[in-house]
């Protein structure tokens, strides 16, 4: 999304299908809508909790019932790690978002993780718990994302935190997808996530370090257009070490390996890093040569994959990372090798009914095409 040739750039990468549109697909926001799951005690502490987060926003109250909740579910012998109850601590750490008490939040967040992870620990492996080991999984990694989000929203800025906590999903979700694929789904385990929610979780972190990103990007006439390259202070460079990690996770022949080679070559054209004290900065060129290099790969490995392992998601890769080296080409100043990339982009996206890539061929074509180029 950078250019070194004009700051009126109108390139856009397209970082992974569908570009940066994400639902965090495991982390939910618990609004308690019905409390068949509860015991009468626990609903009616419940309840109150909800006047106070949902119609009347206080804070105090709201946590005062929900403690409670906690408290009477506890007395009745409810399992502190079911859903039911790990979805009340959720949604603590969602009225306080709500209320902008983003540290009580994260506290929160970081305190139910910390817990499930003891519970994985120290009871998850024992015989009868595979199910519930499943679900308290699910949760950590849903968490994990979210506290990535909170760590990089504009009101906490902990980068640090917010990279080590969505490593951390990235690579314990494709770990164990890994882990069933070659040992086989123990007896009483369930399903694992599925590809939208694995998805969904990657894409997360490309849309954290997308809104890093906000801060720097000016919006003039539609068109993004960024500062002084090393003043921007861009983050995408935080990317290119969780897609790494991913990849090396993901099954190496697999359509899903050609979306985290794109993306992979997204964040590598876009970033950059701080510079490292005597050492001078990586040049343009030899992150585009990389980020190519990159799309490259994606697109041989989705042309070598056959039905059945073929699916939608390889014929989408081909298309974006064609169209990608046709930013990267213009980015690097070849203009003729970046309209041969669009159009052959072009055509992939309106034969697999891509409308999206169509879009955005024909835009930077036209830019092309005004500039007399």
């Amino acid at each position: 999304m950078y250019s070194n040739h004009s700051d009126n750039s109108d390139l856009s990468i397209l970082c992974g299908i569908g570009g940066l549109c994400y639902v965090n697909y495991i982390y939910k926001t618990y609004i308690i809508d019905s409390f068949s799951a509860y015991p009468e005690p626990v609903a009616q502490k419940l309840r109150r909790a909800l006047y106070y987060t949902n119609q009347n926003l206080q804070p105090k109250s709201a946590l005062k019932y929900y403690r409670q909740a906690i408290e009477k579910a506890t007395e009745l012998g409810m399992d502190p790690f079911s859903d039911e109850i790990l979805g009340v601590k959720i949604q603590i750490a969602a009225m306080f978002e709500k209320a902008g008490s983003w540290p009580q939040a994260i506290r929160t967040l970081e305190l139910v993780r910390a817990n499930c992870l003891d519970w994985i620990e120290e009871v998850g492996a024992r015989e009868g718990n595979e199910g519930r080991r499943t679900k308290v999984l699910r949760k950590i990694i849903g968490i994990s994302v979210r506290l990535g989000e909170y760590y990089a929203s504009e009101y906490v800025k902990d980068y640090e935190s917010a990279e080590e906590r969505l490593v951390w999903a990235v690579t314990a979700a494709l770990k164990e997808q890994r882990r069933r694929e070659v040992d086989g789904v123990k007896e009483g385990e369930g399903p694992w996530l599925e590809d939208e929610e694995i998805g969904g979780t990657l894409e997360g972190v490309l849309m954290v370090i997308d809104s890093l990103m906000r801060e720097v990007i000016e919006l003039t006439d539609g068109v993004i257009a960024l500062g002084n390259r090393y003043e921007a202070q861009n983050k995408h460079y935080l990317a290119a070490p969780l897609f790494l990690q991913a990849l090396g996770l993901c099954p190496p022949r697999s359509c899903h390996s050609v979306v985290l080679m794109n993306n992979l070559a997204a964040s590598l054209a876009l970033q950059n890093p701080p510079p490292t004290p005597g050492q001078p900065p990586a040049s343009i060129s030899a992150q585009l040569d990389a980020a190519s290099t990159w799309a490259q790969r994606a697109l041989t490995l989705a042309k070598s994959i056959e039905p059945p392992q073929r699916t939608q998601e390889c014929d989408e890769g081909c298309a974006v990372a064609t169209i990608n080296l046709g930013d990267f080409a213009m980015m690097d100043g070849r203009i003729q090798d970046a309209r041969q990339w669009w159009e052959e982009g072009k055509s992939l996206c309106k034969v697999i009914g891509m409308l999206e890539g169509v879009q955005r061929a024909e835009e930077a074509l036209k830019a092309l095409d005004k500039k007399g180029a």
